[in-house]
């Protein structure tokens, strides 16, 4: 991986290479900032940098053994730790037990969700965490000499979904580390990394990306449509992630719009026995991905009420999206906005209490009954 790889974050580039230049790499960093603006990538690229034995002022050259190992993340000296699931054929699996697909995901596009992550390694309902286990490991691993670089580098993805045992277990090595390590922690969510692991560390805030970037990075997607890229642009507001399902729709938006309209129809119908094999459609398709869904859910009801204001720079939809709109937004209104957003926002919160997904989503279902005759 190299910096090149990275869209945008020019800043934060030379600010890493300078470290390295300087001889003042921190021992340990927090990558955070929002989903889609590059934070693995660029850990990986730092790594890399750090490592290489025949770098530029600004740049790996990929020349190097330790550069043809990092191109395959198998280099002895790099080590991740990332969100796994416990299964029935390993019920106590670490993140080597996923390295594989781990590889594969991440040199395939390092611009990847959890809930992406999760589909890939086919976890179902299960919820991805960094199980208490994966600390003996990492201390393991880290109390070993270097292999060929002068860094043991460790990175770990989604530190907030760490177990509490395992985060407190890591404060004890990232405050006292062995000679000439490297760890990398990166986060969406920086207020639910324990305290002590951030007053540890030190931050590194990724903005989003900005525009010209974004716009040079979905040129060169393969099979993007040139047309779309302006509208994905201003839809993503700076999300890599977002503005390239808008050009190259996946899979889960198609089908949390299939399910969004589903539910709205029923509704509207009154089509109870529909209502509630909708529900156990959606128990079974994981936490993860039900919490996805009702935040989905939230934005479409924010942008159809917009889209009565026949303004399209307020509106962020896909065509798709505003083609069923063009019908159905007028249901959606002053007299219902907010509490059909309360509504997806308290089904959020109770899916992340662990309530039961078929009653939240059924008392869900049935309460639009009332809410889109408004």
């Amino acid at each position: 991986m190299f910096f090149r790889d990275v869209i945008g974050q020019e800043n934060i580039k030379k600010r890493l290479i300078q470290s390295v230049q300087e001889e003042r790499v921190s021992h340990a960093l927090l990558f955070a900032g929002p989903s889609g603006t590059g934070k693995l990538a660029m850990a990986i690229a730092y790594a890399q940098y750090i490592s290489c034995s025949n770098r530029s002022a600004t740049e790996s050259l990929g020349v190097c053994p330790s550069c043809h190992k990092y191109n395959k993340l198998a280099h002895p000296d790099l080590h991740f730790v990332f969100p796994i699931y416990n299964s029935a054929k390993n019920s106590k699996p670490v993140s080597d037990d996923f390295i594989t697909e781990w590889r594969e995901k991440v040199l395939a596009s390092p611009y990847f969700s959890f809930s992406d992550w999760l589909d890939f390694i086919d976890a179902g309902n299960a919820q991805g965490m960094i199980y208490e286990r994966e600390s003996d490991v990492v201390y393991r691993k880290l109390n070993l000499k270097s292999f060929e670089a002068e860094y043991k580098t460790m990175i770990i993805w989604l530190p907030e979904k760490m177990n509490q045992v395992c985060s407190n277990k890591l404060l004890k090595i990232i405050e006292e580390p062995p000679s000439k390590t490297l760890f990398i922690l990166i986060t969406e969510d920086e207020e639910a990394v324990i305290g002590t692991i951030r007053s540890r560390t030190q931050p590194v805030k990724f903005p989003f990306i900005d525009d010209e970037s974004m716009r040079l990075a979905l040129q060169s997607l393969e099979g993007a449509d040139p047309a779309q890229i302006g509208d994905a642009i201003r839809l993503a507001g700076g999300n890599f992630i977002k503005a390239r399902e808008y050009v190259i729709p996946n899979e889960d938006e198609k089908f949390y719009f299939h399910k969004f309209q589903e539910m709205m129809r029923q509704a509207y119908k009154r089509e109870v026995l529909a209502q509630m094999k909708w529900a156990d459609e959606m128990a079974a398709i994981g936490r993860d991905k039900q919490k996805a869904f009702f935040a989905y859910a939230s934005r479409l009801v924010r942008e159809y009420f917009m889209m009565n204001f026949n303004n399209s720079e307020m509106v962020y939809l896909n065509e798709e999206e505003k083609n069923w709109g063009k019908q159905f937004a007028p249901f959606i209104n002053e007299q219902n906005v907010i509490q059909l957003y309360n509504e997806f926002e308290t089904a959020t919160k109770q899916i992340a209490w662990n309530g039961q997904p078929r009653i939240i989503f059924l008392d869900t279902a049935l309460r639009m009954v009332r809410l889109i005759k408004k």
